[in-house]
């Protein structure tokens, strides 16, 4: 959890977001542990690394879809702080979740082959 909330603080640095990437890359770090145990085997070693290789393509895409959409969730929700402009926080968040879905199945693939 502190890598995640110091990488969120070097994300806030560049991005002037001040504490909110940082808040959310360690609500993030929190939450993954527990997410993660849904998409593992059982008799997996304690340094389990998740990726295509390991969990395989279908348990890693839903692994990823759920931390990515409760990264940008979380992320636009606290940086809005209203729902005034649903439309526009909607099109930030939509636009935003899918481009970085898509970016790290992308990575990941060509990393693993």
């Amino acid at each position: 959890m502190i890598w995640c909330f110091f990488l969120g603080l070097v994300i806030d640095m560049f991005s002037n977001t001040p504490g909110l990437s940082a808040g959310v890359m360690t609500l993030i770090g929190f939450i993954q542990p527990k997410i993660l145990e849904v998409y593992i085997p059982h008799d997996c070693e304690d340094d389990f690394k998740p990726g295509i290789t390991s969990m395989g393509g279908g348990k890693f895409a839903r692994y990823t879809a759920i931390i990515v959409v409760l990264f940008h969730l979380v992320f636009f929700s606290l940086e809005a702080f209203n729902f005034f402009n649903a439309v526009y926080w909607l099109i930030c968040f939509a636009g935003s979740a899918l481009l970085t879905y898509i970016l790290i199945l992308v990575i990941e693939n060509l990393r693993s082959s």
